[in-house]
C-alpha cells in the first residue's frame, strides 16, 4: 500500500471501533436473551469519575457536544501477562485518543496524544485511595500506572480544558480475542517490518495476523518506519480499518453466534465510565451516536514538539494545541494552524 492510499484510510480510526463494538453488543444482547444479557452485562468494569476526580474538573461549554476518551491498556495483569514478556511492572495507556463528537453529532473528531509526550500530572486519588501528588515532566502512559485511568482522564482533562463526559479502555487480551473471534485481520505492508526488539517480523506484502500477531503489529515501534511513537499510531489506524473491513466482509452483523463471539470478547475487555457501564446504557449512547457518519471522521495528532532536553519525548507545541483544544472546548472548526505538529514521526 503506498502512502498516497494509506492516508485516507488511515483518517477513520478508533471511535469506528468503539462505536462497532457497542452496535455488536446492543444486537447480541437483543438475540441472545436474558442469560446472555446477563453475562454480558456482568462482563463490563466501570469506574465512578465524578467520585475518583471531585470537583477538580473543567465546566462543560456545549451541552450536546460529547467527548470521549479511549485507552488502549497495555496492563501485564492476569490474561495480559501471557500476551507480553517483557519485565514491566503495572499498565500504562498504550493508546490514547479524544473523540469530540459535535452537538449535531454530524462529524467526529479524534484527537491522539503520543504516549511520550511529557505532561504535568494533576493531583489525583490512587484506585487504591491514595493522594497522589501532582508533577511536572511525566509521561503521559505512566500517569495510567501510577494512578489509573480517572487520572489519565483528569489530566487530559488540565492538558487540555476540555470536559471528557465518557471513557473507554480495551486491554491486551481483549484486542487479542476480539481478532481471534474473527479468525484473523488481513493488512498490507508497502515496506518490511524488521521485527527489532522482539517485535513481528513480516515482508512487505499482504499478511494474514491472528490476535496474538495483531497485537505485535499494533505495538511496533522500532522494526518500521522512523522507530517513533509517533510512526506507531499510523500503524494502528491502518490495523483498525483492516478489522473494520474484515467485519463488513464476514457479514458479522448477519450471524448471531459470531455476534454473540465478539460481543463476549468484547465486554470481558471492557472499562467504561459509570454512566455507560451497563448494555443499556451503551445501547441508548450508540443510539444517540447515530447521526456521526465514520466515514467523514477527522483524525488529528496533538501537536507537539521534540524535547529540547530529551529527544526521545515530545512536549506540547503551542500555539498550535491551545487552538485545538479552544475549538473542542467550544464546539468551533478547527483551524488548519491546530494541526501542524513540528514533530510528525
Amino acid at each position: 500500500m503506498t502512502d498516497k492510499h494509506a492516508r485516507p484510510r488511515r483518517r477513520r480510526r478508533i471511535l469506528r471501533i468503539t462505536l462497532l463494538l457497542v452496535a455488536v453488543l446492543i444486537l447480541g444482547a437483543a438475540g441472545a436473551g436474558w442469560w446472555a444479557y446477563s453475562h454480558l452485562n456482568g462482563n463490563i468494569d466501570s469506574v465512578d469519575l465524578d467520585r475518583a476526580i471531585g470537583d477538580n474538573r473543567p465546566p462543560k461549554v456545549v451541552a450536546n457536544a460529547q467527548n470521549i476518551l479511549v485507552l488502549g491498556s497495555d496492563s501485564r495483569a492476569g490474561a495480559n501477562g501471557d500476551l507480553d514478556h517483557g519485565d514491566v511492572s503495572g499498565a500504562r495507556s498504550d493508546t490514547a485518543m479524544l473523540v469530540h463528537i459535535p452537538e449535531g453529532r454530524a462529524k467526529a473528531t479524534a484527537v491522539s496524544i503520543p504516549r511520550d509526550t511529557l505532561v504535568t500530572r494533576p493531583e489525583c486519588r490512587g484506585e487504591d485511595g491514595k493522594t497522589v501528588p501532582p508533577a511536572k515532566r511525566v509521561m503521559f502512559n505512566s500517569v495510567y500506572s501510577l494512578a489509573g485511568p480517572a487520572c489519565v482522564v483528569n489530566t487530559v482533562e488540565q492538558l487540555s480544558g476540555v470536559r471528557v463526559d465518557h471513557f473507554v479502555e480495551v486491554d491486551f487480551a481483549g484486542f487479542k480475542d476480539l481478532v481471534d473471534a474473527l479468525g484473523g485481520v488481513t493488512v498490507t505492508l508497502d515496506k518490511p517490518m524488521s521485527g527489532a526488539k522482539g517485535g513481528l517480523k513480516l515482508d512487505a506484502g499482504t499478511h494474514r495476523l491472528n490476535g496474538t500477531d495483531s497485537l505485535k503489529f499494533v505495538r511496533t515501534r522500532y522494526g518500521y518506519g522512523d522507530g517513533s511513537d509517533l510512526g506507531r499510531i499510523g500503524l494502528q489506524q491502518q490495523f483498525m480499518m483492516a478489522m473494520l473491513s474484515e467485519i463488513k466482509k464476514q457479514d458479522a452483523f448477519g450471524n448471531p453466534a459470531r455476534l454473540y463471539k465478539l460481543a463476549d470478547s468484547a465486554t470481558r475487555s471492557l472499562t467504561t465510565d459509570s454512566d455507560l457501564a451497563s448494555l443499556t446504557a451503551l445501547s441508548d449512547f450508540a443510539r444517540s451516536m447515530q447521526g456521526v457518519d465514520p466515514d467523514t471522521m477527522e483524525t488529528i495528532m496533538l501537536p507537539v514538539a521534540y524535547d529540547k532536553v530529551d529527544p526521545n519525548r515530545v512536549v506540547v507545541a503551542e500555539p498550535q494545541a491551545g487552538q485545538l483544544w479552544e475549538a473542542l472546548r467550544n464546539d468551533r472548526k478547527i483551524p488548519a494552524s491546530a494541526k501542524d505538529s513540528p514533530a510528525k514521526g
